[in-house]
């Protein structure tokens, strides 16, 4: 008898609850609070909405375009990779699968900001919030969409002792960056591959050089 939830529909049923999960958060803080705008949930934690056109965690290390290309051409590769992993006789432990499929959904949900969100919304500032746009009318053209990012834990708020050389005085948040859900999906899905497959990880590494010196 066949498994009804096999590696390959796990992996897919993960990518779509993640995905809708994500974009479900990210349009209603979008169409429903200004650029900047925060609510306090606790001391440290807020629901924080900024935009940014860089990778996971609001960093910018290459232009817009080449940024989402690379996700696009990474979240290709990936698709490519689960779907050999989970289609051939040799299969690998279930939690490896499930780890790179919260990776593929968190780029995949990035992704759909990048290319879509430009020609869809109007833009989001200090004294308008976001709407709905017919496509074409929104705030950018195709792949130049900024990703909406919302949580916020600045866990620890304070200032260095005085006497710290350099940086005495100085305010001091921990932990700073801005996140939304993709990001959360992409982090743990990289922290467990590390921490508990990285074994699997190296052995898979090995067959492809193997299969190349062939």
């Amino acid at each position: 008898m066949k498994k009804i939830l096999t590696q390959g529909r796990l992996a897919a049923l993960i990518v779509v609850l993640v995905l809708v999960i994500d974009q479900v958060i990210k349009i209603c803080v979008k169409t429903g609070m200004y650029l900047h705008e925060h609510i306090r949930i606790t001391d440290w934690f807020y629901i924080f909405f900024t935009e940014n056109n860089g990778m996971a965690f609001g960093m910018e290390f290459l232009p817009k375009i080449f940024l989402t290309l690379f996700r696009i051409v990474a979240v290709c590769f990936i698709t490519w990779y689960l779907y050999k992993l989970t289609h051939r006789e040799e299969k690998l432990k279930t939690g490896y699968v499930v780890c790179l499929a919260f990776i593929l959904a968190g780029a995949l949900g990035n992704i759909i900001d990048c290319v879509f969100y430009g020609e869809v919304f109007s833009a989001s500032t200090s004294y308008s919030v976001a709407q709905w746009v017919p496509m074409g009318e929104g705030y950018a053209d195709w792949l130049h969409g900024k990703v909406v990012d919302m949580f916020y834990f600045p866990i620890i708020d304070t200032y260095w002792p005085e006497w710290m050389p350099f940086c005495g005085g100085e305010h001091f948040i921990f932990f700073s960056p801005i996140f939304n859900f993709a990001d959360a999906s992409i982090s743990c899905g990289m922290i467990a591959l590390l921490i508990f497959y990285s074994h699997t990880l190296g052995l898979e590494f090995q067959k492809k050089e193997e299969v190349k010196q062939k």
